[in-house]
């Protein structure tokens, strides 16, 4: 049996973006690889380096079982380890011996094509904050971090804190927060450096620098570590007819010369790379480590630094997501408003022009026009007729496509450059393909400037002699100016149009026969939702019954045992019951009427806001409170609905008062032209002005869960039945000094438009 390299090393005339990076047939230097093959793990590839390690030695080991390779009782454990490896992952291993050096680090895993991988990682030689340190070690940083992360708003200040931690966990000169834009260019979002190497903060770099296939290793394996750009990688041997090792989950993987090279140019001997991945998988981004000089680090910093890219990944997908639900919530009352118009209307086109700001303001654009076969109508800012029907024409030709967006239509039809004023975006939903129509929306150029760290337009040069590739040289930033490009239309914008024009075909074009088949659908659901309703009717009530039978045998039975504030308790339960059975009636009734049909009532608002003060007695029992309850009046509206409000309101201010002594909670009422405007005030935390548009969406907090607790719902609660009602709900205060919300209502007989 002989041995051979396992891989041709790599090309130095193919592109970087062409290389089989997953099998370079070559390691880093820092370390040691085995790989195993079949159920007895014997040995199929080795570094040259390993020989040292083998009993046998090399090329003698090759085909021998693990348990034969090894002397002594710290690698005893290995075959078994190996063996437990997940199937996904790496995994420590142990710390052995090295009797050439230092210690080593053994890390298993299982390759993509079946081999199990041991790698065998020299501890990390140079000084750092984390010589010497394990996972345990970095976990009270790491819980620090976690927690100010969650309390972070705005995506570069979430990438500023991971930079900052990273860099903190590692010692490397520089680490940048990276973002890999639509057409995967790369922009510097955060940065924190010791001023050893030069600011990269804010600068874009071109998608050539990170070509496909490396973005693609980066979502598959989320660490690469390269310990010193100047090295000289260590061959994998094997016997001459194995096959390539495939080394994609391994972390001393050698990498490609061209991009060695571009480390080099860059003055960054090491780096480390942690891919920041969304939700689905996809790179969203790098958390990319520099350092002026060779620098290992250990598998735990690694690690740690891992667990530091998942929680920044978690936290900016929700940012995203939350940001994405906010935008499409505010576009939903257009489109019911869009949607309604053309239902009423013979024409769709009459319909959706009938109030040209809505049509606008459903995709933030500055002109819009409905093209059909009959004719063209315009609205805003757009080009001419004749240069709109060239323009549905070319995307008619383009193929069977719901929606088209581009922010430069100028690079994608030609002659189109000249329309940059009025229509470098444009945003068109395919009405008909059987008699062409479209809604086409159009934004004018936005010119920019835009900082390269480096010149795109010199991504890298081949040389006549000898015929190798090198990447660019330069990273001195360089500023473009960017014309005849507009502002990105949102993914929400994209979604709205897309949903418009899903209600076009599905409402306002559909035959009367699909409408009758839809309308039989909805009665069955509408059945299915009444039996719905009496079910959970009937299993809710019957809880409260029982408490409140229970309560009043409890008093008849035990009440001469009891205190005076044993029955008061007994009573509140028993009041408690009642009144969540009714909220149930209520909120059950409500749900089978549909969201138009509340149940509005004349009562005292002041003997509701008493009621609720009651129920909350439990939770000021022992605390000094303050309660000062003005006049209210009397109104005409939902009580179950109202109640919720106040006991929302109420409660919060209970909790944000505490420490308070007293705590004062004032509840008051003024009428101005055709509203009541409530207002629940107190001297509790206060509130920031600056996140006060925030009080009020879902799971939106100010304080920290171990300051006060709860989940962030219920004055997203509020703002919902306040707005059923037609009205407005808003917030003041001062951080410290306590806070004032305020709610209208309408008075009975004026205008009221519910909301959607």
């Amino acid at each position: 049996m002989t041995s051979g390299m396992a891989s041709p090393p790599a090309d130095p005339t193919i592109g970087c973006d062409r290389e089989p990076n997953h099998i370079p047939g070559s390691i880093q230097p820092h370390g040691h690889l085995l790989a195993f093959a079949g159920e007895a793990l014997r040995l199929s590839h080795a570094s040259a380096s390993a020989a040292a390690l083998l009993r046998p030695g090399l090329p003698a080991a090759f085909g021998q079982p693990i348990a034969e390779l090894f002397a002594g009782e710290p690698f005893a454990a290995l075959p078994d380890a190996l063996r437990r490896l997940p199937e996904t992952g790496q995994m420590q291993l142990g710390r052995l011996p090295d009797l050439a050096g230092p210690a080593l680090q053994a890390i298993g895993h299982r390759a993509p094509d079946g081999h199990v991988i041991l790698e065998f990682e020299a501890e990390a030689g140079s000084p750092g904050p984390e010589a010497g340190a394990t996972l345990e070690t970095f976990y009270p940083g790491l819980r620090e971090a976690f927690a100010r992360l969650g309390r972070v708003a705005g995506i570069d200040e979430l990438a500023g804190l991971a930079a900052a931690t990273v860099r903190r966990i590692t010692g490397f000169d520089r680490v940048l927060v990276y973002r890999f834009e639509p057409h995967w260019d790369g922009v510097v979002l955060a940065e924190d450096g010791n001023g050893r190497l030069p600011s990269y903060l804010g600068l874009r770099f071109p998608a050539a620098d990170i070509p496909a296939q490396a973005r693609r290793l980066y979502e598959i394996n989320p660490q690469r570590l390269i310990a010193d750009a100047g090295y000289v990688p260590v061959p994998i041997l094997a016997p001459s007819d194995a096959p390539p090792l495939d080394l994609t989950y391994a972390g001393l993987r050698s990498v490609s010369p061209v991009h060695l090279e571009y480390m080099r140019n860059m003055g960054t001997p090491a780096s480390m790379s942690v891919s920041v991945l969304r939700g689905d998988g996809g790179l969203w981004g790098l958390i990319s480590c520099h350092h002026a000089e060779p620098r290992q680090l250990s598998f735990a910093a690694r690690n740690a630094c891992d667990l530091v890219g998942q929680i920044f990944a978690l936290r900016v997908t929700a940012r995203e997501e939350m940001a994405h639900a906010e935008a499409r919530a505010r576009l939903r009352d257009i489109e019911g408003r869009l949607l309604a118009r053309m239902a009423a209307a013979q024409d769709f086109a009459a319909g959706l022009l009938a109030h040209p700001d809505d049509l606008l303001g459903l995709t933030a654009a500055t002109g819009a026009a409905v093209v059909t076969e009959r004719g063209c109508t315009r609205i805003g800012r757009t080009p001419p007729e004749d240069a709109l029907r060239r323009i549905t024409d070319w995307i008619a030709a383009r193929g069977p496509e719901e929606v088209f967006a581009t922010e430069s239509l100028g690079a994608v039809l030609p002659d189109a450059a000249a329309m940059a004023g009025t229509a470098s975006g444009v945003l068109a939903i395919a009405v008909s393909r059987l008699h062409p129509s479209f809604v086409v929306w159009f934004r004018p150029e936005v010119v920019s400037t835009v900082r390269w760290g480096g010149d795109p337009r010199k991504p890298g040069e081949l040389e006549a002699t000898p015929g190798r590739l090198h990447p660019r040289r330069s990273f001195a930033a360089w500023a473009e100016t960017v014309r005849g490009r507009s502002a990105a239309w949102s993914a929400a914008e994209i979604e709205a149009a897309g949903n418009l024009r899903n209600a076009i075909v599905g409402v306002v074009l559909r035959a009367a026969e699909e409408r009758a088949a839809l309308a039989g659908r909805l009665e069955q659901v509408n059945r299915e939702l009444a039996a719905f309703s009496y079910s959970v009717s009937h299993d809710l009530r019957a809880p409260f019954r029982h408490i409140v039978g229970f309560t009043e045998l409890l008093r008849e039975q035990e009440g001469d045992r009891l205190g005076e504030r044993g029955r008061r308790y007994l009573g509140t339960i028993g009041q408690a019951a009642e009144t969540a059975g009714r909220l149930v009636d209520s909120l059950l009734a409500f749900s089978q009427m549909g969201r138009s049909a509340l149940v509005p009532l004349e009562f005292e608002a002041g003997v509701l806001a008493g009621e609720v003060i009651r129920s909350l007695e439990l939770e000021q029992a022992g605390r000094p409170v303050e309660w000062r309850i003005g006049p209210l009046p009397g109104i005409w509206t939902d009580p179950a609905m109202l109640r919720q409000v106040f006991q929302n309101l109420l409660s919060n201010a209970l909790k944000y008062t505490r420490g308070r002594d007293p705590a004062v909670i004032e509840v008051g009422c003024r009428l101005e032209k055709n509203e009541y405007i409530f207002s629940v005030r107190d001297n509790g935390a206060g509130i920031d002005m600056a996140y006060a548009h925030k009080l009020f969406g879902v799971f939106q907090r100010l304080h920290r869960p171990e300051e006060f607790e709860g989940v962030g719902i219920g004055l997203a609660n509020v703002r919902r039945i306040v707005e059923r009602h037609g009205g407005r709900s808003w917030a003041e205060g001062r951080l410290g000094e306590g806070a004032t919300f305020h709610f209208t209502l309408p008075v009975r007989g004026a205008p009221v438009k519910e909301t959607i």
